[in-house]
């Protein structure tokens, strides 16, 4: 019992250090980082100093409106699950050369992010940036309501068929059906239509938006 304070004191002290380490030293490294611009300029002032550049956008850009609410929609499917959302720098991977992004990811990249969907596994390829790819709303909701119907049949994604209603045509197609090909499996009998629902719209919306095209001071975009 006589050693129970010094026993105390080690205990304290172990922890006060991992939490200093852990995350104190992060925040001090991260929680400064605010929106910039591509690239920083010297100050007028200073010139050894570098300052963001007057009047240009300043990066990243939080997705508003119905993009925002297809984030939610992209959390409550589990998308992340098989879906990561970060590029790794060319020397650790091939993430770049696949094109799932033209750059890495850093910690700015996701500062305005409520909840970060970094991911944990790759069952399916990285989506950061899936908006800058040569895919348009038609591919995304044919994707999502039959991944075969866009992957030659093989993909392993399961199918969310149940955010698309089927339903008879009246009148004139709606604008908004889905496209299938005249000899398609997948398309549905003669005289119905397959329509996405608002929460198909946003998850689509989401999607297109995940565009990593900006640089930031810190992971440039090569050209």
């Amino acid at each position: 019992m006589k050693n129970l304070p010094l026993l105390f004191c080690g205990i304290f002290f172990a922890l006060a250090f991992s939490f200093t380490g852990l995350i104190l030293t992060s925040n001090i490294q991260l929680g400064s980082l605010t929106q910039t611009t591509e690239m920083l300029v010297p100050s007028d002032a200073d010139p050894s100093i570098m300052v963001m550049a007057e009047g240009e956008p300043l990066f990243p850009t939080k997705p508003v409106g119905l993009a925002q609410q297809g984030k939610e929609v992209y959390i409550s499917m589990g998308c992340m699950y098989c879906h990561s959302q970060q590029v790794r720098r060319a020397d650790f991977g091939a993430d770049i050369d696949r094109g799932w992004g033209p750059r890495q990811t850093v910690a700015r990249d996701y500062i305005l992010q409520e909840r970060v969907l970094l991911g944990t596994m790759r069952t399916g390829p990285d989506l950061v940036h899936v908006g800058g790819r040569p895919l348009n709303a038609d591919w995304h909701h044919l994707h999502l309501y039959n991944p075969k119907i866009t992957s030659g049949g093989v993909s392993t994604m399961p199918q969310y068929a149940f955010l698309y209603e089927t339903r008879a045509i009246e009148g004139t197609a709606s604008v908004h059906a889905l496209q299938f090909e005249a000899d398609s499996n997948y398309a549905p009998a003669a005289g119905y239509e397959v329509v996405p629902t608002d929460r198909a719209e946003a998850l689509v919306e989401y999607l297109l938006s995940l565009q990593l095209n900006y640089s930031l001071p810190e992971a440039q975009i090569s050209e």
